[in-house]
Formats: C-alpha cells, sequence, structure tokens
C-alpha cells in the first residue's frame, strides 16, 4: 500500500469538501447538506494547524465564492474568522470529549453561517426561513463520524 504526503492528503481532502459544497443537491433537501468546508477547515486546524491558518480559510473560502457566484469575499471572510477562532481553542478543544467538542463546532460553524446570513442582510437577500440553521446542525451530527473518519485515513494513509 502506498502513503500519502500529508500536504495533499489536506489539500485533496479540502478539495473534496468544496466539491461537497457545490454539487446540485435536490430542492427540498438542500437546507440539510452540512458545511463541509467549514468543517474540514476545522478539523485540519486542530491537527495540523501550522500548516492551515487563516490564510488558508481565506482561499478556500474564495474559491467557494467562486463556485457558487455568490458575492466575493463573504465565504472568504466567514471561512477566515472561522479558522481563526478554531485556533484560539483548538489546545483546549482537543482533548474534550466529542459531545462537548460537538457544542463548539455548533458555535464555531453557527458563527460563520451568521457572517453569511449578515453579509446576505445587507446585500439585501437574505433567506425566508429558519431552516438556514438545520446546515449547522446537520455538521455537528456529523463532526463525530467526519473526525474518526479522517483520523482513521490520516493514519492509514499519511507518512509524514
Amino acid at each position: 500500500m502506498f502513503k500519502l504526503p500529508k500536504i495533499f492528503m489536506i489539500y485533496l481532502s479540502l478539495n473534496l469538501a468544496l466539491l461537497g459544497m457545490i454539487v446540485p443537491f435536490p430542492y427540498h433537501w438542500q437546507w440539510i447538506r452540512p458545511e463541509w468546508i467549514s468543517l474540514m477547515l476545522i478539523y485540519w486546524v486542530f491537527r495540523e494547524p501550522a500548516r492551515v491558518g487563516v490564510a488558508t480559510g481565506w482561499m478556500i473560502g474564495l474559491c467557494m465564492d467562486v463556485l457558487g457566484g455568490v458575492l466575493l469575499g463573504q465565504y472568504a471572510l466567514a471561512m477566515a474568522l472561522l479558522t481563526y477562532l478554531a485556533h484560539l481553542l483548538r489546545n483546549r478543544l482537543r482533548f474534550f470529549p466529542f459531545w462537548q467538542q460537538a457544542f463548539v463546532i455548533l458555535v464555531l460553524v453557527g458563527i460563520g453561517q451568521l457572517i453569511l446570513l449578515l453579509i446576505q442582510w445587507f446585500i439585501g437577500r437574505p433567506p425566508r426561513t429558519l431552516l438556514y440553521w438545520s446546515s449547522t446542525l446537520t455538521s455537528v451530527l456529523l463532526w463525530p463520524w467526519l473526525y474518526r473518519i479522517m483520523h482513521f485515513c490520516e493514519r492509514k494513509l499519511i507518512y509524514n
């Protein structure tokens, strides 16, 4: 079995998260799409803080802005702030059990969603329903699974 460099795994997982955010979803289910980019950025900030930082969050956010066809900079701002807050909390959060981590993930992803909501509100296109927040809850429910899957892949596929 071959092993991958860690930086390749980081870029691959972030690109898969971008793909997960732009793949078409049925209209009635689009509200429960997890925030894959936020979850992946948080995971890599916890695991590799020297390689994934605010600049990475900003660049991934800009890619999402371009791919999503939204106001340029709104995802970039949200992801940069999310990565910054994750960096502040990473030393304390690593030793928490999953249910406490999930609460902090709820707050982090919720702050990212709140920034996006405020920007959409300022430009005159706010969401008209409370279902906007359901993707945050879906992300929190997926956090323990995503963490375990990524940790398993990191142990089995990475040599660095």
